[in-house]
C-alpha cells in the first residue's frame, strides 16, 4: 500500500494538538509516542507496579476459553503464551463490534495496534502483544448493527440486521436469529457489485454466522480471520471469564467511588482550563459503572448513600454492590471513564491506540489514574486514511482533481467545472429580465392600486405568476443542460460517494467488505504489509496492483 500525507482543514482539537506535541495538552497525558524515552519509562513503570495488576495467567485462561467460539489458529495460542510471560507488555486498542466488520476505521485501528506492538517489541527487545478490546458490554445495538457499501448505481447502501429487539442490553448479550443473519447477507449480496471475489467473500461471511452467534462473536471471528496470523489477541469486555478477573478492581471502584468522582472533576477542570469542552459529561453523583438488569444495562448513580439508576429500577447499598463484584462480577460493567482504569488493572498496557474522540475524553483521566496509583499508557493516535480505489483514481485524473480537492472541496470544484461548460451562462440574463419586469410592473401596479385599491391582491398575484414563469423557464433550461451532461455528473457523484460518502469521512462509513468484494484478499494483504507510523495524521492510500488490474479489466471490457 502506498501512503502520502493529506493536508486537510486546520483543526485545533485537543486530539490534534496532542498529536502535534503541544506541551500544555501533552501534560494531560504524561507520555508521548514521539519520545523514545517515554516508551522505556512506561515499560519501567509497568515492571515496578506488576503486583498491582490482575493475574495474567487467569486472564490468558479466560481469553483462551473465549477463543473456543472463534476457531482461532496457532498464532492466537502463541500470543496467549506470550501474554502469560511475566516480562511481556501489551499494546491495546478497542472498538464496539460492527456488522460484517463495521467501518474501515476498525480495520485501521487493529492494524495500528499490530504495527505499534511490533515496533515496540523491536525497540524494547521484549515481548509485546497486540490486543483488541471489543466493547461487547456497550448497549447501543443500533450503532453496532450497520455496515455500508457502495452499490453499482453509485449510491451508498446501509446493511443491517432487521427485527432485533435489543432494548438496552449489551451487544454481547443480544441473540441474533439465524434468519436475521441470512437476510442481512442476502441484502449485502444484492447491494455489492458483482465481482470475481464476491462468491468467496459471501461464503466466508456465511461461515462466520453459521451457528447464529451474537454480533460480537461474528465480529470477533472476522477480525480473527483478518488478523489472526498477525498475533492479534481478541478480548470481549463482556466475557464472563474476563469479568471474574476484573472483580477485585470493580470492588475498588465501588469502595472508592467518591474519590473517582473527585478525580474526574479535577480532570474536567484541567481540560476546561485549556479552552476545551469535555468530550464526556462528568456528573458529581455519577458512579461511572453499569449493572446488567433484566430490563437492560443501567447506568448507576450515588443517591442517598445507595447506588441506583435514574428510574430506581435497581438499588443497592455499597456493601451489596461490593458483594456483587465479588460473587457475580459479570453483572457489572464499566462506564466510558472507568474502562481505561479497568484496562490498566487487567493488562500491562504499554500503549493504547485511540481515535480523536477517545483522546479527547482520555484527557480527563490523568487525576483518576494518579488517584488509583496508576499512570496513563503511551497514547498512540489512530491513523486516518482515505483509500483511493482504481475507478475513483481514474475519475480524478479525468477531471484534473487533486485528492484533497475531491475530499474537502468537491462541491466548489464541481460547480467550477459546470461553470467552465457554460452551465449558468444564462443566469445573469434571466436575472436582468426579472429585474426589468419588476421595474416596469411595479409602477404600473402602484398606479392601478391608487385608482382601484381592490386590484392590489390580484396585481401582486399576477406579478408573482409572471416572475414564476420566468423562473420555470430558467429551471427547464438548466435541467436540459444538466441532462446533456448526466453521465459526467454521475461520475462526479461517484467521486463524492467514494471519498466522502454521505458527506462523512470514508473510514467512518464504508466497510472493509466493500473493498474485499472489489479487490479481493490481496487488498487486505497489502494493508497488512504496510508499516504505519505512530503519529496519527490523515493519509491517502492506494494500491498500485489494483490500479493495474483495473486498467486491464477496463481494456478487456
Amino acid at each position: 500500500m502506498k501512503l502520502i500525507s493529506l493536508a486537510g482543514p486546520v483543526q485545533a482539537t485537543l486530539a490534534e494538538r496532542f498529536r502535534n506535541g503541544d506541551p500544555d495538552v501533552c501534560a494531560l497525558f504524561g507520555f508521548h509516542p514521539s519520545r523514545e524515552e517515554d516508551w522505556w519509562r512506561r515499560a519501567a513503570f509497568l515492571d515496578d507496579t506488576a503486583a498491582r495488576r490482575a493475574d495474567r495467567k487467569r486472564l490468558a485462561a479466560a481469553i483462551r476459553a473465549g477463543y473456543a467460539r472463534l476457531a482461532a489458529g496457532p498464532a492466537a495460542e502463541a500470543a496467549l503464551r506470550k501474554l502469560e510471560r511475566p516480562d511481556s507488555l501489551v499494546v491495546v486498542g478497542g472498538q464496539q463490534a460492527g456488522l460484517f466488520g463495521g467501518p474501515l476505521l476498525v480495520l485501521y485501528k487493529a492494524l495500528a495496534v499490530v504495527r505499534t506492538a511490533a515496533r515496540a517489541e523491536r525497540l524494547l527487545n521484549r515481548p509485546v502483544v497486540p490486543v483488541f478490546w471489543i466493547a461487547g458490554e456497550d448497549h447501543d445495538f443500533a450503532e453496532a448493527n450497520e455496515t455500508h457499501v457502495l452499490a453499482p448505481d453509485g449510491e451508498v447502501r446501509k446493511i443491517r440486521l432487521e427485527g432485533i429487539a435489543a432494548g438496552r442490553h449489551a451487544v454481547s448479550r443480544t441473540p441474533v436469529p439465524e434468519a436475521a443473519w441470512n437476510e442481512a447477507i442476502e441484502r449485502l449480496a444484492r447491494a455489492l457489485p458483482d465481482s470475481t471475489h464476491k462468491p468467496e467473500l459471501l461464503r466466508g461471511l456465511r461461515e462466520t454466522v453459521a451457528d447464529a452467534p451474537t454480533l460480537t462473536v461474528a465480529f470477533a471471528r472476522l477480525l480473527a480471520r483478518w488478523f489472526g496470523d498477525e498475533g492479534l489477541l481478541l478480548m470481549d469486555a463482556d466475557d464472563p471469564g474476563v469479568r471474574r478477573v476484573e472483580g477485585p478492581f470493580f470492588r475498588e471502584l465501588i469502595e472508592r467511588n467518591e474519590e473517582l468522582s473527585v478525580a474526574l472533576a479535577a480532570g474536567e477542570a484541567r481540560v476546561r482550563a485549556l479552552g476545551f469542552e469535555p468530550q464526556v459529561d462528568v456528573t458529581p453523583d455519577g458512579a461511572n459503572l453499569f449493572v446488567h438488569h433484566e430490563l437492560g444495562r443501567l447506568l448507576l448513580y450515588r443517591r442517598d448513600g445507595r447506588f441506583t439508576d435514574r428510574r430506581g429500577l435497581f438499588r443497592a447499598d455499597r456493601e451489596d454492590l461490593v458483594r456483587l463484584a465479588e460473587d457475580e462480577p459479570e453483572r457489572l460493567s464499566n462506564g466510558v471513564l472507568s474502562r481505561p482504569l479497568m484496562q490498566e488493572y487487567v493488562l500491562p498496557v504499554l500503549a493504547t491506540v485511540l481515535g480523536p474522540a477517545e483522546i479527547a475524553y482520555w484527557g480527563l483521566l490523568g487525576p483518576a489514574f494518579e488517584r488509583f496509583g496508576m499512570a496513563m499508557p503511551v497514547i498512540v493516535p489512530r491513523p486516518s486514511f482515505t483509500f483511493l480505489d482504481p475507478q475513483t483514481a481514474s475519475l480524478l485524473e479525468r477531471y484534473s482533481l487533486a485528492p484533497e480537492e475531491a475530499i474537502w472541496h468537491w462541491e466548489e470544484r464541481r460547480n467550477a467545472w459546470l461553470a467552465g461548460l457554460g452551465a449558468w451562462r444564462w443566469e445573469e440574463r434571466f436575472r436582468r429580465v426579472r429585474e426589468g419586469v419588476a421595474a416596469l410592473y411595479d409602477p404600473l401596479l402602484e398606479a392601478l392600486v391608487a385608482e382601484e385599491p381592490g386590484l392590489r391582491d390580484l396585481g401582486r398575484t399576477n406579478r408573482e405568476r409572471i416572475l414564476g414563469e420566468i423562473d420555470y423557464l430558467e429551471r427547464k433550461a438548466k435541467a436540459l443542460f444538466l441532462s446533456r451532461h448526466d453521465a459526467a455528473l454521475r461520475q462526479w457523484d461517484r467521486i463524492r460517494a467514494a471519498l466522502q460518502p454521505l458527506g462523512r469521512p470514508q473510514e467512518r462509513v464504508l466497510g472493509p467488505v466493500h473493498y474485499l468484494n472489489g479487490l479481493g484478499p490481496s487488498w487486505l494483504r497489502a494493508w497488512l504489509d504496510t508499516d504505519i507510523d505512530a503519529d496519527g495524521g490523515h493519509r491517502l492510500a492506494w494500491y498500485e496492483q489494483t490500479v493495474r488490474e483495473a486498467c486491464r479489466l477496463e481494456c478487456k471490457a
